[in-house]
């Protein structure tokens, strides 16, 4: 994702990648000083601006809210919801996601899947 100004991250986003990391460290897949230098790097790119952030807002709750409410059969999570609204509300074309639900309730909404 280097060199491209059309990505948006929030802070939710890195908050799940924060916890998958530590779900590595934890099984023992992941050294302790890889963690560190990962969280530096994506934390470092997101404050130099390499990436667009996008806030949660109230207005960002209330779309997310909506999404529950609006797509039962994908089983949609809250947080999963977020990200949805997050992106919906960056007027985004596509979503970066492994989760099949997010998936399912992002392609229900019209945006692409990264990686489809």
């Amino acid at each position: 994702m280097e060199g491209r100004d059309d990505v948006l991250v929030s802070d939710l986003a890195v908050t799940e990648i924060m916890s998958a990391l530590a779900r590595r460290l934890r099984q023992g897949s992941l050294a302790r000083q890889a963690t560190r230098r990962l969280q530096h790097a994506i934390l470092g790119r997101l404050d130099d601006g390499l990436y667009h952030r996008v806030e949660l807002t109230g207005d960002v709750h209330r779309r997310a809210e909506q999404f529950l409410l609006s797509l039962p059969e994908t089983s949609l999570r809250a947080a999963d919801a977020l990200h949805l609204a997050l992106a919906t509300s960056a007027r985004a074309a596509s979503l970066a996601s492994f989760d099949a639900r997010l998936t399912a309730a992002a392609r229900a909404v019209g945006l692409a899947i990264y990686p489809a």
